[in-house]
């Protein structure tokens, strides 16, 4: 089994909104903010990575710092060149996967699971593959999408945004049920990341929030 992975990373000055102000004790800097958000994807792909199903992760971005910093993490970066969304972005990266290895099983995760464990992801790609078909895995919500993995011959069909479980549901996509809080855990608002540092945090958000 070998399955890419691609993780879509906005530009910092333009995500996680909801979030500005909790790596500065509510002050909302910029910079401050730019940190935080690099660090959840950061930790994001490295987790990633460091999973025994995964060949490789891809993040699709066009911002600077951030593909500068994932290649410091010895992650390879494409350039979201349709500049129109996520799920476009995901589109463009499958494109390029699948041009490359007809056989591939594709993954996509959100940049914002800083508490993701290998271990936890290993169990959830090996039981969507074990659907034989596209499923995916909700975040703790229930109403999100944390992970989104379609088989060779299938596309990928991304439908992330507002009640994406739903509309990946309403695709055929089927749920994973398992145990997996880590992966679960998206981090969209400082509620939210107070619920990813009772988990344990990854490295470098740990380092940035250490900062405060």
């Amino acid at each position: 089994m070998h399955v890419d992975l691609l993780v879509p990373v906005k530009p910092l000055a333009w995500a996680k909104t909801r979030l500005r102000g909790a790596a500065d004790g509510g002050a909302g800097a910029a910079e401050a903010h730019a940190r935080l958000v690099l660090a959840l994807a950061r930790d994001t792909v490295t987790a990633a990575a460091a999973a025994a199903v995964v060949r490789q992760v891809i993040a699709i971005c066009s911002d600077q710092m951030v593909c500068a910093a994932l290649a410091d993490d010895g992650v390879q970066t494409i350039p979201d060149e349709p500049a129109a969304g996520l799920n476009s972005a995901l589109r463009h990266g499958e494109a390029a996967l699948r041009a490359a290895d007809l056989t591939v099983t594709v993954g996509a995760l959100p940049a914002d699971l800083p508490a993701l464990r290998p271990e936890e992801l290993d169990r959830a790609i090996r039981a969507a593959v074990a659907t034989g078909g596209r499923a995916f895995c909700t975040d703790q919500t229930k109403t999100g999408t944390t992970l989104l993995v379609a088989p060779a011959g299938q596309l990928l069909g991304p439908r992330f945004g507002p009640a994406s479980a739903a509309a990946h549901r309403a695709t055929g996509a089927r749920e994973l049920t398992g145990l997996w809080p880590g992966l679960r855990c998206d981090v969209d608002t400082a509620a939210d990341l107070t619920i990813a540092c009772g988990l344990g945090l990854g490295r470098f958000t740990s380092a940035v929030l250490d900062r405060i």
